[in-house]
């Protein structure tokens, strides 16, 4: 049976913390000059102004076992997770009228078996991963550059118009078809896209559908992906779990 995938986790060298703004006091009406310093309201507001996520934030801000309903036990294992329903080589001949369309879809289960949806991390990064008996949750917490983030935002929103329903063949000559739908996650951060992706082929010669929730949001130039499902179904209710619980924790260490 398939199990859900991951990537080795990366901690990379923090990004400079941001510039404290200085503001000075007004004169005394003595007309005895006075000054203070302090940090602007603007940096105390945004997390992205405040800090810069570091290695030693990236793990503390990992969601537990606490954080999920139900019977998720934290996986010892899980940047080796890969999921063998999403190799494939997309068909193009799915897109009479778009053939690009065919590249971000063929991105999609590259970035899904290698868990790196977002691209590589620009900064501090790392990962945990969940299992209920047959489904995985995998979490993970990285600082990203900022124009690149906000495109693979725009990416993503665009997949359910773009992937809504494609075949991809093995190397073995099997057939694969994925379907890819929107889906809401709560309003949490400062940007966030839903998706749900289901595949269905076979698995040792045994037909399988491989359903998967994912879910990212983006909180000043830092995100959280979460990767969610297996053969037993959809994982929505923990998905969103991990959107919040996570997202408060990102915004306190960032804090």
């Amino acid at each position: 049976m398939s199990r859900r995938t991951s990537r080795t986790a990366r901690v990379l060298a923090p990004a400079l913390a941001a510039t404290v703004l200085l503001t000075c006091a007004a004169c005394s009406d003595d007309d005895t000059d006075t000054s203070a310093i302090g940090a602007s309201p603007l940096a105390a507001d945004s997390p992205s102004a405040s800090a810069a996520l570091t290695e030693a934030g990236a793990r503390r801000a990992l969601i537990t076992e606490t954080d999920l309903e139900d019977d998720w036990t934290q996986a010892a294992d899980a940047a080796t997770w890969r999921d063998s329903l999403l190799i494939g080589k997309v068909d193009v001949a799915d897109f009479l009228t778009a053939k690009a369309d065919a590249a971000d879809c063929q991105r999609l289960l590259d970035g899904l078996y290698s868990d790196e949806l977002l691209g590589e991390p620009s900064g501090a990064s790392a990962l945990t991963g969940f299992q209920e008996e047959d489904s995985r949750l995998l979490y993970q917490v990285g600082a990203y550059r900022r124009a690149g983030l906000d495109s693979s935002l725009a990416w993503l929103e665009s997949l359910p118009v773009k992937c809504d329903q494609f075949t991809a063949t093995d190397s073995a000559g099997d057939k694969r078809t994925v379907q890819v739908v929107e889906t809401s996650l709560p309003e949490e951060g400062d940007a966030r896209q839903g998706l749900r992706v289901t595949v269905q082929g076979t698995s040792n010669g045994t037909p399988a559908t491989l359903t998967l929730d994912v879910a990212v949001v983006r909180v000043g130039a830092d995100a959280i992906t979460v990767t969610a499902g297996g053969l037993d179904g959809d994982e929505d209710d923990s998905v969103r779990d991990a959107v919040r619980a996570g997202t408060k924790r990102l915004d306190d260490v960032l804090k």
